[in-house]
Formats: structure tokens, C-alpha cells, sequence
């Protein structure tokens, strides 16, 4: 197994004692994109404008996210040249939901926060979906007694990810210059402004879904939330809607792992890989050689996953 990009110290931190509170920098860009989008989407509305922008999305989300940030450079699932693995978490920063440093920040200590016996609802995901939702896209957790997280230096030192963290906001004007240019404010409006929203509203939408209730096979024990998978939704997701396996897999570059399961990201996972561009992919470990980990398939089936693991 790969080494994680980032390692936490928890010594004396606490994921149950804070605040939430609004953040202005999330209101602002999520906010101000929000608007922009309501204002002026109707005005500059067309069919191209709404195709580009759903086309957009869903390479963004799917290349960037899904394959870039979150199995490649999150989890170390795979290996891949220096140019595409900057070009890949490039596309990543176009979604929108921020920068490389960000991004494993928010993606880290929320992980470790749901991995504890208990956490704040923040990470939890506990509240109903609009409270949540509004949590998520307009403000920040400020920890009493905060984890450290230290980013390899591989990542950290690198002047290529240091630009695009400073930059992340800024990078969407490189786009907007040749949707202008093609297509026009519609096209701008559309493919940067309401792509931005769809995207990081969506990715949060998955994200509550993924830790509510849900059928799944694995419990991670002694975790305060368990996954769930969720039926149907693996082409729209990217495959990131089988989030009760990677929870309890997270070194495995393939989601989707039971048949029926669609994991469009481990299909360009494994796509790279053929035309030897990916190396050293991941995949699950045998659970016998998981100590924390149970397969509660055979008591559960079908039926909903508990939330909390058991005492």
C-alpha cells in the first residue's frame, strides 16, 4: 500500500468540541455564483449554454474529482506520470469545491472526524438534507481543540500545486476565455457560474446521502458513521455512490465492487492503466486481514445500515 498524502495528529484533538459558523470566503464564491446564476441564467439561457455546462460537469467531476483528487492524489489508489497527475488534479480545481491543499484538508479531517467513536453532526451529516446542505456550501467548523494535518511534501512543495491552491478561484477565467469565445456570454454563464453550483451542491448532495442510512455490507467498527451504498446512481455519481465499500476499502482505486455495481472512474482508472499511464492500482485487501472491519452482510441483508457502530 501507498503511503497517504496526509498524516493527522489527533493527540489532544477532539471532533465533537466546536462551532459552526458561517464562513464569508464560501459565501462569497459559492454565494456569488449562486446569484449570478439566478440573475442571469434565465436571461442568457440556451440549449447549447445548459449542454455545455452539464457536459462540463460531469467530465470535471468525473476526471478531476473523482479520478484526480479523490482516488489518486486523496488516496493514493494509483500512480500516473508528473504531467498527468497535474493535469488530472487540474481538473479537479475547475470544479470548484477548491484547491489541491483544500480539498485534502476538508476531505482528511472529515474522515477523521467520522472515524472516531463520536463527532460533531458537522461531519456526521446528522441534521436534515437543507441544514446540512447549507452547512456544507456557506460555512466552516472551527474545532475547540483542532487535529494537525501535515501534507507530504511531495504535494505540499510542489510549485505546480502551490499555484493552483493560491489560484483555484482565479483558474475558472482560463476556462471562460474559450467558452466566450465559442459560445458567447450563455455559454459562460452557464458552463462557469451555475457548472460551479451544480457541481459542489451536487457533491455535497452525494455526500450527505453516502453517510445517512443505507444498505451496505461493511461496517468499520467502532467508527461513528457508517457509509452507505446507493442503488442506481452509479453512472451519475462516477461510482462514488458505492460509498459503504470504499469506507471500508479506501486503498482500492475500484468502488463499484460488487456486481451491478457501475464505477465510471475505475473504468478510466483501468483505462490508464492498459495504455500504461496508471500503476501500482489499488484494490481491496482481503477483510480477514481487517481486524476493524465487519461484514454484516449476513445479518443485515438488504435491510437499512445503523449509523453508529456499536459499543
Amino acid at each position: 500500500m501507498m503511503k497517504p498524502v496526509a498524516r493527522i495528529d489527533a493527540s489532544g484533538a477532539s471532533p465533537l468540541l466546536g462551532s459552526v459558523r458561517p464562513d464569508l470566503r464560501k459565501i462569497s464564491w459559492t454565494g456569488g455564483m449562486m446569484l449570478i446564476g439566478v440573475m442571469l441564467g434565465p436571461v442568457y439561457f440556451s440549449w447549447d449554454g445548459v449542454a455545455v455546462c452539464l457536459a462540463l460537469t460531469y467530465v470535471t467531476m468525473l476526471v478531476g474529482h473523482s479520478v484526480g483528487m479523490h482516488r489518486m492524489m486523496i488516496h493514493r489508489t494509483f500512480r500516473c506520470p508528473k504531467w498527468l497527475e497535474r493535469l488530472l488534479i487540474y481538473a479537479g480545481v475547475l470544479v470548484g469545491v477548491g484547491g489541491p491543499f483544500g480539498v485534502i484538508r476538508i476531505h482528511d479531517t472529515r474522515d477523521w472526524a467520522q472515524r472516531q467513536p463520536s463527532c460533531h453532526v458537522f461531519f456526521s451529516h446528522e441534521r436534515g438534507f437543507w441544514r446540512d446542505l447549507s452547512w456544507q456550501l456557506f460555512y466552516r467548523f472551527d474545532f475547540d481543540r483542532p487535529p494537525s494535518l501535515k501534507i507530504e511534501a511531495n504535494l505540499s512543495n510542489d510549485p505546480c500545486y502551490i499555484f493552483m491552491e493560491r489560484t483555484w478561484r482565479l483558474q475558472q477565467l482560463v476556462l471562460a476565455v474559450p467558452l466566450y469565445a465559442m459560445g458567447g456570454l450563455s455559454w459562460v454563464i452557464w458552463g462557469v457560474c451555475i457548472r460551479v453550483v451544480l457541481g459542489t451542491a451536487g457533491h455535497w448532495t452525494i455526500t450527505y446521502f453516502c453517510h445517512n442510512p443505507g444498505p451496505g455490507r461493511w461496517r468499520v467498527r467502532d467508527a461513528a458513521v457508517q457509509a452507505s451504498n446507493l442503488p442506481a446512481l452509479g453512472i451519475v455519481t462516477h461510482g462514488e455512490c458505492w460509498h459503504n465499500n470504499h469506507h471500508a476499502f479506501p486503498e482500492s482505486a475500484r468502488i463499484g465492487l460488487e456486481k451491478g455495481q457501475c464505477d465510471p472512474a475505475w473504468r478510466v482508472i483501468r483505462l490508464l492503466e492498459r495504455v500504461g499511464l496508471a500503476s501500482d492500482v489499488g484494490l481491496p485487501r482481503p477483510s480477514s486481514e481487517r481486524d476493524d472491519l465487519a461484514d454484516v452482510s449476513a445479518l443485515h441483508d438488504s435491510l437499512t445500515q445503523p449509523r453508529r457502530a456499536a459499543a
